[in-house]
């Protein structure tokens, strides 16, 4: 095995562990699945918005 080639086999393997933790990383900042909301209002969540909407009433909080 020539120099060259040993030095692309170090360069191979690092970026295989390099994209490995970028994965890691991915998936740690995922955000977590979150159950479904039973008995919750239709549509949109409306305090993303900065108001509720409900009888014909919008109140900011």
């Amino acid at each position: 095995m020539t120099e060259q080639d040993a030095k692309k086999e170090r360069i191979e393997g690092a970026a295989e562990r390099a994209l490995a933790e970028a994965e890691a990383r991915r998936e740690a900042a995922a955000e977590p699945k979150r159950p479904k909301e039973l008995g919750g209002r239709k549509g949109p969540e409306p305090t993303r918005y900065g108001d509720w909407e409900k009888g014909g009433l919008a109140v900011d909080f």
